[in-house]
């Protein structure tokens, strides 16, 4: 019997930060979200990400963050995908890179970060923060704890206004 692969985002927020924290020694890290472009695919190698996101880079509908710390924005900590709805953001893809996965993890904060991002390029849109995104089953209460998002149906899940200025002003001081 052929296993069907689950749909949906499956990312664990494992502490909403400030910025992003070494787990080692606390110490907390600015950081930048910058967009990324063809041009900078080079700096993505497949074996390091569980997604495509080559793939996420050539769809002209999305747009593809990364995360860095600003004293070294060459090491990607994270990448997000986004596209625009017209009235709210639709969240595609979310990963932290390698080394901030698991028990081994470097830094703490980085897919609250991204999903903080996520809410802050809504905000500036005009669609009040709002952000939508298709949930793996298991996380789904996850994902209500930690990011206040609600569950709408099946699936598919959203951060209202209230839920992503909390987001936004915990991770975007200015």
């Amino acid at each position: 019997m052929k296993q069907q692969k689950a749909i949906g985002l499956d990312f664990e927020i494992d502490k909403l930060t400030n910025s992003i924290e070494n787990v080692l020694t606390s110490e907390v890290f600015n950081t930048e979200i910058i967009r990324l472009t063809n041009k900078d695919s080079r700096q993505i190698r497949k074996a390091d990400w569980q997604f495509n996101w080559h793939k996420e880079l050539k769809d002209e509908t999305k747009e593809v963050y990364k995360l860095t710390t600003a004293n070294n924005p060459t090491i990607i900590q994270g990448l997000l995908s986004i596209e625009d709805k017209s009235d709210h953001i639709f969240m595609h893809l979310i990963e932290s890179s390698k080394f901030n996965k698991g028990k081994e993890k470097v830094y703490l904060g980085v897919p609250g970060n991204l999903v903080a991002y996520a809410c802050k390029v809504s905000v500036d849109k005009g669609y009040e923060g709002f952000i939508a995104f298709d949930a793996k089953t298991a996380l789904i209460k996850h994902y209500e704890q930690s990011l206040y998002a609600t569950h709408f149906r099946g699936l598919r899940m959203f951060i209202e206004t209230s839920a992503a200025l909390r987001l936004i002003s915990q991770y975007f001081k200015s």
